[in-house]
């Protein structure tokens, strides 16, 4: 675990572990790193697993401010030259995805493969904005605790949810730790990101595209909007927005078949 001071003075948290193909995992809203404790053991036998806390996220620093998608994606590329990575595999969960596709769109010659887990390449609709000013009034009136307790059940399969409990509650406790200034910049971020689904489209680097069955937040058919050359697309049946945590070992065996097939064959 290290801080990773960035050129505009403030620290990206990040954790590492294995070796290999450094595989960058970016996780979602209100989460952190830690989202991901249930694969990094998994996958890093096989890569070299590095896991930031987002701007405004987790143990990372929260400015105070509204940040952009392009902001939240130079963080993660002065990660990589801080941790003197030339190329590397970015995968994003969510707002992750959205950070993602910002980077791919910009540094794609330091990317050997990425991907979009539970995200997509649309902005957010008329009706989602408004859902993102409604999310930062009830976060600035109840608190980030009661926003966290209404937010996390939503995210994981409903069929699922009595089975799911310790997830949950783990996922609710990286919650609780969100700063409300993070959780109100990331908000405005993805309120207006741009539509980047041509980025999908017109680029030749290698694509990985995650959906779950029961996302209630992200379905399937808002993913898979490109058929291009070099693109695995894969559809969990029993996860929701949270496969990392619901189906583990499935991520982590669709990760390493797209660095094994698509990245490393290349």
């Amino acid at each position: 675990m290290t801080n990773v001071q960035l050129n505009h003075g403030f620290h990206i948290h990040v954790t590492e572990q294995g070796a290999g193909v450094p595989v960058i995992l970016l996780h979602g809203f209100c989460g952190s790193g830690g989202y991901f404790a249930s694969i990094k053991e998994s996958l890093s036998k096989h890569c070299r697993v590095i896991l930031p806390d987002l701007r405004g996220h987790g143990k990372s620093a929260a400015p105070n401010g509204p940040y952009t998608i392009e902001e939240m994606a130079d963080d993660i590329i002065q990660v990589a030259d801080k941790l003197q990575l030339n190329q590397f595999v970015l995968l994003g969960h969510s707002l992750g995805g959205y950070i993602a596709l910002s980077a791919a769109e910009r540094y794609a010659d330091r990317l050997l493969g990425f991907g979009l887990i539970h995200s997509n390449g649309y902005p957010d609709t008329d009706e989602g904005k408004a859902g993102r000013l409604q999310a930062i009034k009830n976060i600035q009136t109840e608190g980030m605790a009661a926003f966290i307790n209404a937010l996390v059940p939503t995210l994981f399969n409903p069929d699922r949810l009595d089975a799911l409990k310790g997830e949950v509650q783990a996922a609710v406790q990286i919650g609780y730790h969100t700063p409300p200034q993070g959780a109100i910049g990331a908000s405005l971020a993805m309120r207006e990101r741009k539509d980047r689904r041509q980025v999908m489209e017109d680029t030749d680097v290698p694509l990985l595209l995650v959906a779950g069955r029961k996302d209630l937040k992200m379905p399937p058919e808002k993913l898979f909007t490109t058929s291009r050359e070099g693109v695995s697309s894969h559809i969990i049946e029993n996860a929701g927005h949270m496969s990392m945590q619901e189906t583990p070992e499935e991520l982590v065996s669709i990760i390493q078949s797209f660095v094994k097939e698509r990245v490393e064959a290349v």
